[in-house]
């Protein structure tokens, strides 16, 4: 007979009880609850997507087929208010009655605010769901933006990082010493600080707040307790979660911290489970997913009647925070019956702690590398002496014996509890047993188990333990395919292109064995981009291998309408074409008209159906596109140089402007940012661009390879040269070469690391080269330097409109 199952929460424990449950086979008639007004995602993964590293459809676990699939009626958007224990039923906000035959309490838990004066300001918010994200991702939108952040724990600094990311103003708050003190030595926590300060967030440890200042019901600052306030426009509180306890209490459960459950994830009510943040388990509350996913097999299984009890285990916790590796576990507070053995190199940035105690390891701290991390907690766990390996132990297992060994023989030697993915709770055991049901790559792993699925920070362990189990039969990949349609790397297509003169995305599909017939939204559009640069004249540019924003030659925002930027030459416009857009910025109904960190104006808001006449109007006035959608030329940034500015030693803008008309329409790997400075002291940021160039007394000071978005680094220098032509001449050359060697989406700075600056340098050192290099790239330009904007408005503007207007009525 099926069973009624409610189950409230669509988190990512009772997400992993429903799998576990539907995989045993029983029958159930599944109502699940959510208060957001989706279904399960990957909490974890919530700051990929602050920083823009992923999108939020990326880290969906389960997405609306798979509810289907199973018959879960979903009820997302929607709370439960009330539980009746005696009737078995639950009562919804709107009054609905639903019976239930077993309830599942997955309600999680609250971010603590703290209750400073200010705290219910308008721009006060928590990170714990989407809804938080977003709000930080719109905040990166606005010219100079500030955020504070409150907590320097994992979330805070993830917080930060990813608002840092999005070009925000960030300085985090932190009461305590140092940073992540529940997870980091005072050491350990320096060196976190120092890489986070290194990269432009600013940290204020031993910190108390006094009040949030705000005007006009939002907030506007900080106050601290010296009286220092710190503006701003989205202050996040980071501070700790609670148990979300509220439903239990009401429903007269045991409640402690959290809704108290027994072995079996049952609760006071025999009728009642409860998984997650919101459970207590022998006095304790847990915010580890590994934990979570053990509750969350246990209450499947309790609910199939089979016989299984949650066990607490110690936990060892290996993070990335902001791109830096971290490690801890056990307990490493300092004693006088204790022992510490420290490694430290600071050129790599590298920390390692561990914590003795009667010749057992007790704790362990490291940053910078983390690899032998499941090997000392594996040591903790066993209580065994390390006396033999005590001076050789801080090296890890590769070195037990005084000499390295065989890094694949401690693999093989943790025990099969070990865990190798703290994201999905993953253990050696798990993985060894997927490889015996017939797992033999990473992808199959990652499908069986979804280790190595999320963060990718255990793919080497999870490959040393595939090596380790397969021996011989398993083979490290060298590098990464394209795609699933083919084992061919982007190297070996775009050599392949070339040497056997393939012409044609149907060419390169049948001469080198592409496993589908036309390719899949991954190699389209590199296959397309190394067509094109290849054969300029020979292959016609595939729309329907773009992104959507190149298809359309504009940005599409997040409610489905699109940005328009013309394209100012060097940063520079006329009062003529200020008119025309604002002109059209009235005809249109543009609800936003910004200005750029790139010198430009951005039109926010178009409708798609509107975007050929806006582009007709703008090219009236003699305006192009911006590219801003592109991957080829955005914008040069220039300074104002020596017409105006009493310190220029160069037309900075007369020369940005010649680079600009030379480079726009070009296609690249991906986009390409310039910026000319008049002088040294860099006004237009010259020294963060792709190319940057910084004019001087004695000529022109080229850069390459500069970065300024998640990764920021300082060009490098590629060459002095005396005039405009040859700064010019260098800077074609080098967008050539980029153009005719680099992976599809792989920028500027991540090439010349993989090929060597002096390799580039060789090559454009050759005045033969430079010259051919620069021939070619105008043999391409003269295929793509005009104007798409002219071309879909006279040509192709029907494809804009939309294929019916539903809100026609038909006649009677």
């Amino acid at each position: 007979m099926t069973r009624k199952l409610i189950v409230i929460g669509a988190g990512m424990a009772s997400g992993r009880m429903l799998e576990h449950l539907f995989d045993q086979g029983d029958d159930w008639n599944v109502t699940l609850f959510n208060a957001e007004p989706r279904g399960n995602y990957n909490r974890l993964m919530l700051s990929p997507v602050l920083s823009g590293e992923k999108t939020y459809e990326e880290i969906v676990t389960h997405d609306a087929a798979w509810y289907e699939e199973r018959g879960v009626t979903c009820r997302f958007g929607e709370k439960v208010a009330e539980i009746d224990r005696a009737s078995r039923r639950v009562m919804t906000e709107a009054g609905e009655v639903l019976e239930y035959d077993k309830l599942v309490i997955a309600t999680g838990s609250n971010p603590f605010i703290i209750p400073l004066p200010g705290h219910d300001l308008e721009g006060v918010i928590a990170y714990r769901d989407l809804e938080d994200t977003n709000r930080m991702i719109a905040l990166g939108e606005q010219q100079a933006a500030k955020a504070v952040v409150i907590g320097g724990g994992l979330l805070g600094l993830e917080a930060a990082a990813g608002l840092h990311a999005r070009g925000v103003d960030v300085t985090v708050v932190h009461l305590m010493g140092h940073l992540m003190e529940r997870q980091l030595d005072e050491a350990a926590g320096y060196l976190l600080r120092k890489e986070l300060v290194g990269r432009g967030i600013k940290v204020l440890c031993s910190t108390n707040s006094k009040q949030i200042l705000g005007q006009d019901g939002h907030v506007t600052g900080l106050e601290l307790d010296n009286g220092t306030v710190l503006p701003c426009d989205l202050l996040v509180m980071a501070v700790g979660i609670r148990p979300n306890v509220a439903l239990g209490q009401q429903a007269g459960l045991a409640v402690g911290k959290g809704i108290h459950v027994d072995d079996q994830m049952v609760t006071s009510d025999e009728h009642i489970l409860s998984v997650g943040e919101c459970v207590e388990h022998n006095g304790a509350i847990f915010g580890l997913v590994a934990p979570l996913y053990d509750q969350a097999k246990v209450a499947a299984a309790t609910l199939s009647g089979k016989p299984a009890r949650f066990v607490q285990k110690e936990v060892s916790t290996k993070l990335k925070v902001t791109g830096c590796d971290l490690f801890s576990a056990g307990d490493f507070a300092e004693g006088e019956d204790r022992e510490d053995i420290v490694f430290r190199d600071p050129a790599r940035g590298v920390y390692k702690r561990l914590v003795l105690k009667d010749n057992k390891l007790i704790g362990a701290v490291m940053y910078g590398d983390t690899a032998d991390g499941s090997w000392f907690f594996s040591l903790m766990k066993d209580g065994e002496s390390v006396a033999e390996m005590r001076d050789t132990l801080i090296f890890g297992p590769a070195f037990q014996g005084g000499a390295a060994g065989d890094p694949l023989a401690a693999v093989a030697a943790l025990p099969d509890d070990a865990e190798i993915c703290g994201c999905n709770g993953v253990c050696k055991g798990q993985i060894v047993q997927a490889i015996k049901d017939g797992a033999g790559s990473l992808a199959d792993i990652k499908a069986t188990t979804k280790a190595s699925a999320s963060c990718g920070t255990c793919t080497g362990l999870v490959e040393q333990v595939m090596a380790a189990t397969l021996g011989d039969d398993f083979v490290l990949p060298a590098a990464q395919s394209v795609c699933g349609c083919t084992d061919l790397t982007h190297e070996d297509v775009r050599r392949l292109i070339k040497a056997q003169e393939l012409k044609s995305q149907p060419a390169v599909w049948q001469e080198l064995g592409w496993a589908t017939p036309n390719g899949c939204h991954v190699c389209r559009p590199a296959v397309n981009y190394y067509l094109l640069a290849d054969w300029p004249l020979e292959y016609q540019d595939d729309l329907q291998s773009r992104f959507v924003n190149e298809r359309n030659h504009a940005n599409i925002q997040k409610d489905g309408t699109f940005s328009v930027m013309p394209r100012m030459w060097g940063g520079i416009t006329t009062p003529d074409e200020l008119r025309a857009i604002a002109d059209a910025a009235d005809k249109y109904r543009v609800p936003t008209v910004k200005v750029t960190g790139g010198q430009r104006i951005d039109l926010l808001g178009v409708k798609k159906e509107d975007l050929p006449a806006i582009w007709y109007d703008l090219n009236q006035a003699g305006m192009v596109s911006g590219h801003a959608y592109s991957k080829g030329l955005r914008t040069v940034k220039t300074c104002v140089g020596k017409d105006h500015c009493r310190f220029g030693t160069q037309d900075s803008t007369g020369l940005g402007i010649k680079l600009e008309k030379k480079l726009w329409g070009s296609w690249t790997p991906h986009k390409v940012k310039l910026g000319v400075s008049g002088c040294p002291r860099n006004c237009a940021e010259a020294t963060c661009k792709d190319v940057g160039i910084v004019c001087v007394d004695s000529g022109f000071q080229v850069g390459v390879a500069g970065a300024a978005g998640m990764d920021v680094k300082e060009t490098e220098r590629l060459v002095d040269v005396k005039t405009e032509e040859e700064a010019i001449e260098w800077t074609a050359a080098f967008v050539q070469l980029y153009r005719e060697h680099a992976k599809y989406l792989d920028r500027p700075y991540k090439w010349v690391a993989k090929v060597g600056l002096d390799w580039v340098k060789e090559r454009l050192s050759d005045d033969a080269e430079r010259a051919a290099l620069n021939e070619r790239f105008e043999i391409s330009q003269s295929v793509y330097r005009k104007d798409p904007w002219a071309d879909h408005a006279e040509r192709r503007a029907d494809q804009y409109q939309p294929l019916a207007d539903i809100t026609l009525e038909a006649a009677e």
